[in-house]
């Protein structure tokens, strides 16, 4: 009989389990609460696979150092909070437009500014899709438990080689500082994805050609085949162009490859939803609440269900308008304003009331209080 391999993870040092697992070489980073550990515990495990950790200056300078080593080939990762997940937009959109694979952690803190650098928010689910300017897409996870951490961080991993696009991993402070275990034996066995390679010679090579599936084949800049990288619009050799035409046939081709695969990239969790009345949508720690709340209230009668949404960039649009048909209320806690609401109403529309459940003060939303609040509106709706 096979020994179960377990250990009690954070959720930061399963997240770098998860990307030495996807085949991380490379990590550059800056320390900040609440992500510093996934700093500091790549610096140990990378050199033990080979791999290089570099403390950069700034967060500026960690992004960008992570978006050159993929370009050389390795597959890279860099972590932040807050703060620093601001300072990287600029970058994140050159990585866009030069479809660089790489992930960004984001491991969410209370804000603006520095706000409660040790309290937990998921304040920056707008920024994680709008935060670097102009049209481009992106791809956004958000894991609910440390287990799933792990996986995510190498789901995280694959898609950003398979669709060549950096790929945001946003943790809170709930699920980076929690401690659960893990059992690695079904998480040794996932999928690992590389890029993929060109299959011409060094002078048939573009590093951005037009391909069926609209994604470019990748080559290691230095060993031969030659391009040329740049964050200005660019044709199919990489260089420069101020054509209209070539800048519509980039942004829609880059847009395209991902809106063409959402099957593949969109990643769900419906709990209790056969029969419910109610739906309560949410991402992230959240779902951990909900799930409570939920039990509690079907103990009471209350026909309620659950989409966990853990890939929130692109939105579920079709999972969401489809639940939206059969209920009559959808509530949606959230540690901030309201961010994710503002996508369900958009979908939503007048399929049926959405109603908003938000703390912003450094605290998560209990169970007790979804249940408060879900129990309030039946109440008043009486």
């Amino acid at each position: 009989m096979m020994a179960v391999k377990v250990k009690l993870l954070q959720g930061n040092e399963a997240c770098v389990h998860g990307a030495i697992h996807a085949g991380m070489k490379f990590f550059a980073g800056y320390p900040i609460t609440p992500s510093t550990e996934i700093a500091e515990i790549s610096s140990l495990m990378l050199p033990k696979v080979k791999g290089t950790f570099i403390q950069m200056e700034d967060e500026i300078a960690s992004i960008s150092a992570t978006i050159g080593a993929s370009i050389a080939g390795q597959k890279s990762m860099t972590a932040t909070s807050g703060p620093g997940f601001s300072l990287k937009q600029e970058a994140i959109g050159y990585a866009c437009i030069t479809e660089t694979p790489c992930v960004i952690v984001n491991v969410q803190r209370h804000g603006p500014s520095t706000g409660l650098p040790t309290s937990p928010a998921q304040g920056d689910l707008m920024q994680a899709k709008w935060g670097t300017h102009g049209d481009h897409s992106i791809i956004a996870l958000s894991p609910t438990t440390v287990p799933e951490t792990y996986s995510m961080t190498v789901r995280a991993f694959n898609l950003a080689e398979k669709y060549r696009t950096p790929v945001i991993l946003l943790l809170d402070e709930v699920i980076g500082h929690m401690r659960e275990k893990v059992e690695f034996n079904e998480l040794e066995n996932l999928e690992i994805i590389d890029r993929k390679r060109a299959n011409c010679n060094a002078e048939e090579f573009k590093a951005f050609e037009v391909t069926e599936d609209l994604i470019p084949p990748m080559e290691k800049i230095g060993e031969g085949y030659k391009f040329h990288v740049t964050g200005l619009v660019h044709d199919e050799t990489g260089f420069p162009t101020n054509s209209t035409e070539e800048a519509r046939k980039l942004l829609s081709r880059q847009t395209k490859k991902i809106e063409d695969n959402l099957d593949d990239i969109l990643m769900n969790e419906e709990y209790m939803t056969e029969d419910c009345e109610i739906l309560i949508v949410t991402f992230g720690c959240m779902v951990r609440s909900s799930k409570d709340s939920i039990d509690e209230l079907r103990a009471k009668g209350i026909k309620i269900g659950l989409l966990a949404i853990k890939t929130v960039w692109p939105f579920p649009s079709e999972a969401v308008k489809k639940l939206s048909e059969q209920v009559e209320y959808i509530f949606v806690p959230e540690m901030n304003m309201g961010q994710m609401i503002l996508e369900v109403e958009r979908v939503v529309k007048n399929n049926c009331k959405v109603v908003g459940i938000n703390k912003f003060n450094g605290e998560i939303i209990t169970p007790q209080e979804i249940v408060s609040e879900v129990e309030g509106v039946l109440s008043f709706a009486k």
